[in-house]
């Protein structure tokens, strides 16, 4: 590995893959024989202010359109989602307070005794109905 290593570096340039493709050096700026109408940026000590702004405010529209990146702005969006749910949930559900009294007690008995119902001791328990509830709801 080493060896081909050091024989890269001591090589020349690589050829390019195409056997009649040649490098042109970019000469200027702007290499097309059509020339623009305008020169870009203009100076903006010779416009006016009306015209000063609306350049500002079509430069600022296309560098808005030119830099959106939708996807990864969603994928930002969800990711703080996620991680300020996870936080709160573990704070609420799991985090030792190091309290004498817990602050979300009564949340935390309610969301575990309503899974508990699910776990597989407590699955096939009968649910002993409230009689006196039933007969003085007719």
């Amino acid at each position: 590995m080493i060896p081909t290593i050091i024989r890269r570096m001591a090589g020349g340039p690589i050829p390019p893959k195409l056997r009649n493709s040649t490098m042109t050096p970019l000469t200027g700026i702007y290499n097309s024989r059509y020339k623009p109408k305008k020169v870009w940026p203009p100076d903006f000590s010779k416009l006016s202010e009306k015209e000063q702004f609306r350049f500002e405010r079509r430069y600022k529209r296309r560098v808005k359109l030119a830099t959106a990146r939708p996807r990864w702005d969603k994928l930002v969006r969800l990711t703080q989602l996620f991680s300020v749910t996870f936080v709160l949930i573990y704070s609420v559900l799991f985090m030792d307070w190091n309290t004498e009294k817990q602050p979300f007690q009564g949340v935390r008995d309610t969301v575990f005794g309503a899974f508990g119902a699910l776990s597989p001791e407590q699955r096939y328990k009968r649910q002993n109905p409230d009689i006196e509830a039933i007969s003085n709801s007719k």
